[in-house]
């Protein structure tokens, strides 16, 4: 069965990223930017770091700083009305993975008009976004390279998965000078976001040897660098490592998908607003366990990536040592010991699994799942 392999067409990564991303951006002939980002970023003088940079290569720009933590299908019409407004001719996302879905709902609607609502799951949109650059300050959620976009249904109480080829980025940067200032929390919750995506694309059933090979990379760059870069977050070689942790990551599953550590966090997000990155990193074993009764040889090689001894281990000893690996790994970077302490309710675990069972990154998951089993994963994060 033939396969396709998804990544957008230019990829500027290491230091100095940005000034090759404006010679870029200059040579596709864009004049007016939409910059999308959140006032943090704004705050700490991020995003005047980079618009002086464009302005002094004469591109015009437009700041909507108005993306939440987990953006909102109210945050994408503003930021539309905005881009409208200005007559912007392309899109700069500046940030984490908020910044970047945002983005790339405002740019999906642009030309293909309505609501973003409308493009709810795989390849609804008939036509290519508007021309959106990615420009990552975080290592982990690889959204400036992916075709996921996730927007938040204030209504609802969910998040939108929006799985569509059109979403697409035409340019991502990781330039790890942008990292720097990333507190130690963050780092450590976009890392572990990062290691769930290579994880959950290693086991997935759409996986390919060429995601193999980016997941496992990712999990050895990962468990080698990610503490490095919280308990020394200027220390650009670690944070440089984990931005080629986090992009191969992403190549994994923006190609294999993921599985339902991320529809079930997805949930949390939509359901409570917690961190994207702290629900997939509390969730992570747990789902592993579950799916260590069918792919335990897949769950041994993670656990030699995360550079366990695997000798003489079975491989569901191996499946375990990886699990156990993972708990470690969260418990050094100072993730939250279970869902009790970010405030979820048990009795609210019933409607988070009905809609956990109807997100798309379920599908791809080595085992598929009852309610009562995702209730069960639920409970035993608690």
């Amino acid at each position: 069965m033939a396969t396709k392999f998804f990544i957008p067409s230019v990829n500027v990564i290491g230091q100095g990223g940005v000034d090759e991303a404006i010679n870029d951006i200059k040579t596709l002939g864009f004049k007016r930017a939409l910059i999308v980002t959140d006032t943090p970023l704004v705050k700490i003088g991020l995003v005047d770091k980079v618009t002086s940079k464009l302005i002094e290569n004469g591109i015009a720009v437009f700041v909507f700083d108005g993306v939440q933590p987990n953006p909102t299908i109210a945050n994408v019409e503003a930021g539309l009305a905005m881009l409208n407004a200005h007559e912007c001719d392309f899109v700069i996302s500046l940030g984490g993975g908020s910044p970047h879905d945002c983005a790339k709902g405002i740019a999906l609607v642009a030309t293909n008009g309505g609501k973003i609502g409308d493009y709810e799951g795989l390849d609804m949109s008939a036509k290519p976004q508007m021309p959106l650059v990615a420009i990552n300050t975080t290592a982990g959620t690889a959204s400036e390279m992916t075709r996921f976009c996730i927007i938040t249904d204030e209504k609802r109480h969910i998040k939108m998965a929006i799985v569509d080829k059109n979403t697409t980025p035409i340019l991502s940067v990781n330039d790890p000078e942008l990292m720097i200032e990333k507190p130690a929390a963050l780092t450590a919750a976009t890392g572990m976001d990062a290691l769930t995506h290579a994880i959950e694309a290693y086991v997935s059933i759409a996986a390919t040897p060429i995601t193999d090979a980016c997941a496992i990379k990712a999990i050895e760059l990962i468990q080698a660098n990610l503490i490095n870069a919280v308990e020394q977050g200027d220390n650009i070689d670690a944070r440089e490592q984990m931005a080629y942790a986090q992009f191969l990551a992403g190549m994994a599953f923006n190609n294999a998908s993921l599985g339902y550590v991320h529809a079930m966090a997805h949930q949390l997000g939509g359901f409570y607003d917690l961190p994207h990155g702290v629900c997939n990193a509390l969730l992570l074993p747990h789902v592993q366990s579950y799916n260590a009764k069918v792919v335990p040889a897949k769950l041994k090689d993670i656990a030699k990536a995360m550079n366990v001894d695997i000798a003489g281990l079975t491989d569901e000893q191996g499946a375990e040592a990886a699990i156990d690996a993972i708990k470690t790994l969260s418990v050094a970077v100072n993730i939250p010991a279970n869902l009790t302490e970010l405030g979820v309710n048990p009795e609210d675990i019933p409607v988070l699994a009905d809609n956990a069972l109807k997100d798309a990154c379920g599908l791809t998951n080595p085992k598929q799942a009852t309610h009562a089993e995702i209730c069960e994963i639920f409970t035993n994060a608690l």
